[in-house]
């Protein structure tokens, strides 16, 4: 992948992830267009850059999400670049009271939903320019799942397979998937430790990026997936100790 001169859509690029891509990304001479909700965030987020634009968006509404794809259909038409970053998780288990059946669909909507959504709607833009490609953010728990979470390991699990899927199905979009381990952002605060750096995350992932590695497995998930492949009882076991 050409690193230089792309026009790249994030979502969730306010804070943690999405933020240290859009800032690396544009350090390399890209234009972005950042997606979010907080409307604050984003002006700050615009303020670093004048490659960064920014658009409000609140991708659980489908109103929105099809103002967004008319956005980008009518203004950005060299789209080269979509980045599925947006996430959600609520760490808690189906028989907590507070986990109610809004959260379970909030959960697989921005997780899941939103994302191949996303895809159908801009391949027609992706697929006319040069050096295309879709990158997923899904998670070590795709690979293998933690006692918390079951909802969200789901949707992670979920997008791994659909990218792959979706890698055999394009010729001119490439399909790269990030699997993080447990990263510092505010999704995460107050749970764990050995956390890395979203922009650790980032910098391993431009490398692979470059290198055309479809599945980036960053930090520890490289080593998840050496213990999963040698014995997948071990790693469940690791797993399903995880509070985190």
């Amino acid at each position: 992948m050409r690193l230089n001169h792309n026009k790249i859509l994030i979502t969730g690029a306010t804070s943690g992830i999405g933020r240290a891509l859009a800032e690396h990304f544009c350090q390399l001479d890209n234009q972005i267009i950042a997606v979010g909700r907080n409307e604050a965030k984003l002006e700050e987020l615009a303020k670093l850059d004048n490659r960064i634009a920014t658009y409000k968006c609140d991708l659980s509404s489908q109103l929105e999400l099809d103002r967004l794809v008319t956005f980008i259909k009518q203004k950005h038409t060299d789209l080269n670049i979509l980045i599925n970053n947006a996430g959600i998780q609520y760490n808690c288990n189906l028989l907590n009271d507070t986990y109610s059946l809004q959260k379970v669909d909030n959960e697989i909507s921005i997780n899941l939903t939103v994302p191949i959504k996303l895809i159908a709607s801009l391949l027609p833009v992706l697929q006319i320019n040069s050096n295309a490609a879709i990158v997923n953010v899904s998670s070590g728990l795709a690979i293998v799942p933690k006692a918390k979470s079951a909802v969200y390991c789901g949707t992670k699990a979920a997008i791994h397979i659909f990218s792959k899927s979706l890698r055999y199905q394009l010729e001119n979009v490439k399909v790269f998937e990030i699997i993080p381990p447990l990263v510092d952002t505010k999704m995460t605060k107050g749970r764990g430790k050995g956390k890395i750096t979203p922009k650790r995350l980032v910098d391993e992932f431009i490398k692979a990026f470059k290198s055309n590695r479809y599945e980036v497995n960053i930090h520890k998930v490289k080593l998840l997936r050496i213990v999963n492949r040698i014995s997948p009882t071990i790693a469940d076991r690791i797993m399903k100790r995880a509070t985190t």
